[in-house]
């Protein structure tokens, strides 16, 4: 009869051995599966070609055509007086000769005014006398006479205050009122078709006493 002390202490290595066993069999298992598994593709970043942000349906698309061209207005200022062409003055001329506008062949009208410093047949004959000065330039950067129109307006529509609320003379205003606006219209529209735009003046005492009164 077999000790029971001694059967027990030899099941004890046999017990441990098994499970060994097992563990090594489950091992094995598992790394024959892991060799049977593909292996995973490589991804865009690790072969160095860029997955595309841009949809296929849009890269096709035609560009946007350019805006429709519109009407070009130009002031050609005289500050110092008479109907002389300034530096500054020609300096704008030549951005108005190159323009789109003005290679598109439209009617040109040319609105000459002049301030409030001397009698009216004066001041008239001197807006008229821009207005031309204006037109010739034009015309020697290559533009139809035919296409030019001087309206003179003489001292009718100043821009900014003839005289100070004092009755002095407002020099800087009329510097300013010396000039000719230039409207470069399109091919087909009327020479009058777009009216000057006329900046609000300053009001006068006059006014300003007649609205704190209607106030």
């Amino acid at each position: 009869m077999t000790d029971p002390l001694l059967r027990a202490s030899t099941v004890r290595p046999l017990t441990g051995l098994g499970a060994a066993f097992a563990l090594a069999t489950a091992l094995a298992a598992c790394g024959s599966d892991a060799e049977r598994a593909p292996a995973p593709e490589p991804s865009s970043t690790e072969t160095g070609v860029q997955n595309s942000i841009i949809r296929d349906d849009l890269a096709d698309t035609e560009p946007l055509p350019p805006p429709p061209l519109a009407p070009l207005d130009g002031r050609i200022g005289f500050p110092e007086g008479g109907a002389d062409l300034s530096e500054s003055a020609t300096a704008d001329l030549d951005t108005l000769l190159q323009s789109p506008q003005m290679e598109a062949g439209g009617p040109i009208v040319l609105r000459a005014h002049s301030d409030a410093g001397g009698p009216g047949e004066a001041n008239q004959r001197a807006s008229q006398a821009r207005g031309e000065a204006v037109r010739d330039y034009l015309v020697e950067g290559g533009v139809a006479e035919d296409r030019i129109t001087i309206i003179a307006f003489g001292e009718q529509n100043p821009i900014a205050p003839n005289a100070n609320p004092d009755g002095t003379p407002n020099e800087r205003g009329r510097a300013a009122n010396r000039r000719v606006e230039v409207h470069i219209a399109l091919p087909g529209a009327s020479e009058d078709a777009a009216p000057e735009e006329i900046e609000e003046a300053e009001p006068t005492v006059a006014e300003n006493l007649s609205r704190a009164t209607a106030d």
